[in-house]
């Protein structure tokens, strides 16, 4: 069990684990999740951190075939300007390995943002802390076990 399952687990939802076998040659993470699992990509999210600050960082939670907009999300947070965390920040407060990144049992409590897209959906995917291994939820699940709000935060 991985800390984002046990969040899961803990909180009495309704989720179901995916595991594939991961290939160490790709080059995304969030679209081999995708392909492998056979569901649209637009369904699959990956969490990104973000600097706001020293030491300041946030979550952004973006479908896989988006891209998050840093002014946007700065936006969203309520901050002057956000930019992508460095992987060693990123491991340090998450707990968790890039490509592994969940957005649920990080080590540190974030202020947490899901692109609104995960809305069109019954449920997403997002990553339960390993690389191979998805949880899938319901969107407002997600919101509430990361006590994140929704907003639109892709290009």
């Amino acid at each position: 069990m991985t800390p984002a399952i046990n969040t899961a687990i803990n909180a009495k939802i309704h989720y179901v684990v995916h595991e594939y076998s991961h290939e160490s040659s790709e080059e995304s993470y969030g679209i081999e999740a995708a392909n492998k699992l056979g569901v649209p990509e637009g369904r699959v999210f990956k969490t990104l951190v973000v600097n706001t600050g020293v030491k300041e960082f946030a979550v952004g939670i973006v479908p896989v075939s988006s891209m998050l907009n840093m002014k946007l999300i700065a936006k969203a947070i309520g901050s002057k300007k956000a930019r992508m965390s460095l992987a060693s920040d990123v491991e340090r407060t998450t707990g968790y390995i890039l490509g592994g990144v969940s957005p649920l049992g990080q080590k540190k409590k974030l202020k947490t943002i899901i692109d609104s897209s995960a809305l069109e959906y019954p449920t997403v995917f997002v990553s339960a802390g390993r690389r191979g291994l998805e949880i899938e939820l319901k969107p407002k699940d997600l919101l509430s076990l990361t006590q994140a709000k929704f907003a639109e935060i892709c290009q």
